[in-house]
């Protein structure tokens, strides 16, 4: 069975759900800024399925997607821009870029998910990353993040969630509390036994929400509000997130930052 899936596919359905992204992006912009967001650019946008999800809800809608690895992008083009319409094709655009080098036109929303920007380690690397973002959104625009901790989030450990098709395994396999880095493997199982073993490793640097906040605010923008996943009655994240200012002390958490320029 692992011969038969597309580790894209996998990934995905695993782990991403642009439904609710965009929705949570189009209703804090008009909440923020009491005007429909219509330019999104979506860094480390891999397949750029959010992309495409921006520009199916709203026919006034464009999105740019970056991403450094071709291969990826070959693949979105392939199976996730190819199946828009023709007239929402039009309003896509992927470039081949490095996030922090790219230059494009001004956008109302930035987004980068999936805890991509944690690939920058050290303070200098992802404060430049937020210039360069606060520099590519128009006057009123906001940079979305998402963030993720907590006491579990940093212990070596395999979490398991079963999907109808496969297992997705997500692997902790190595942090470093000197320098908060961290390395973590996606593996997927399936019912007759066979597996994909390393289908994505990320090397990473944990950062803290104090510190993100703060680099924000340095790289010029006005705020970095923080918005918190809620739980459902098994105490589990329900995908509903709410602005705190404190948070709640969970083993594991999951949020989005919020940074108005």
């Amino acid at each position: 069975m692992a011969e038969q899936f597309e580790l894209h596919e996998l990934y995905e359905e695993a782990v991403q759900a642009v439904d609710a992204e965009v929705e949570f992006l189009d209703e804090t912009f008009r909440n923020l800024r009491r005007r429909d967001a219509v330019g999104f650019r979506e860094d480390f946008c891999g397949t750029a399925s959010a992309a495409c999800e921006w520009v199916r809800s709203s026919r006034r809608r464009y999105a740019i997607g970056v991403d450094i690895d071709p291969a990826v992008l070959d693949w979105g083009r392939k199976h996730r821009v190819a199946k828009l319409t023709e007239v929402e094709r039009a309003r896509v655009r992927l470039l081949e870029n490095d996030v922090v080098k790219v230059r494009t036109e001004p956008v109302d929303v930035i987004g980068a998910f999936n805890f991509s920007y944690f690939i920058f380690k050290t303070r200098a690397e992802l404060k430049r990353y937020f210039v360069r973002c606060h520099q590519s959104l128009n006057d009123d625009g906001i940079l979305f993040l998402d963030a993720f901790g907590g006491p579990e989030a940093i212990d070596v450990q395999k979490e398991k969630t079963h999907f109808d098709r496969f297992t997705y395994v997500w692997d902790q396999a190595e942090f470093h509390p000197v320098t908060n880095e961290i390395k973590c493997h996606i593996h997927f199982k399936f019912p007759d036994g066979s597996k994909i073993k390393k289908a994505f490793t990320y090397d990473w640097r944990m950062w803290s929400l104090p510190e993100i906040r703060e680099l924000l605010l340095e790289a010029g923008f006005v705020s970095a509000r923080v918005f918190w996943e809620g739980e459902d009655e098994n105490g589990d994240g329900n995908g509903e997130f709410t602005e705190t200012s404190t948070g709640t002390p969970d083993p594991a958490w999951i949020c989005y930052i919020v940074a108005e320029k």
